[in-house]
């Protein structure tokens, strides 16, 4: 697992005091809003203030005090420091699901590619051999994630 996750983009500028608008990529902008340090280029960042704002989070970055300096940074990533960071019990990072194998009881059935993110739920897709598989993230078919032994278990259904 690598030590600092990417967290969101920032895509604009918001207002004349070097605030930033930031496209999180995590389940709820407020996550990424309660952040005190953020890494930016490769060098940390404290994060001045930040509130979720509809979609998207208002971030003050420290050192970025005019809508030109915020401007210079439009496209840039931000990044987290994993050890800052404590996942309630069945979350995990989609980073660190990419790429677990994937088996429906004893059967190999691919490797876990993406992570879709649709509105009742997130959904697995899985890509194996013999073709692919869109696998809802919800109890009922995921059985076990493993993150340590790199195993995720499943349970198909016909049409899956």
């Amino acid at each position: 697992m690598t030590q600092f996750l990417e967290i969101g983009r920032i895509v604009s500028t918001h207002g004349v005091r070097g605030e930033v608008r930031v496209e999180p990529w995590c389940d709820n902008p407020a996550f990424l809003a309660g952040f005190t340090t953020v890494y930016l280029r490769n060098a940390p960042v404290a994060v001045e203030s930040a509130r979720a704002h509809k979609n998207l989070v208002l971030m003050k970055l420290e050192g970025v005090d005019s809508v030109e300096a915020a401007q210079a940074l439009r496209e840039a990533v931000l990044w987290i420091d994993r050890s800052g960071v404590e996942l309630p019990e069945g979350r995990f990072f989609v980073q660190d699901l990419i790429g677990l194998a994937v088996y429906d009881g004893e059967e190999h059935i691919g490797s876990l590619t993406d992570v879709l993110t649709m509105p009742a739920h997130d959904v697995y897709h899985v890509r194996g051999d013999d073709g692919e598989h869109m696998i809802p993230a919800v109890p009922e078919f995921v059985r076990e994630i493993d993150l340590p032994g790199g195993i995720m278990r499943v349970k198909l259904i016909e049409g899956m």
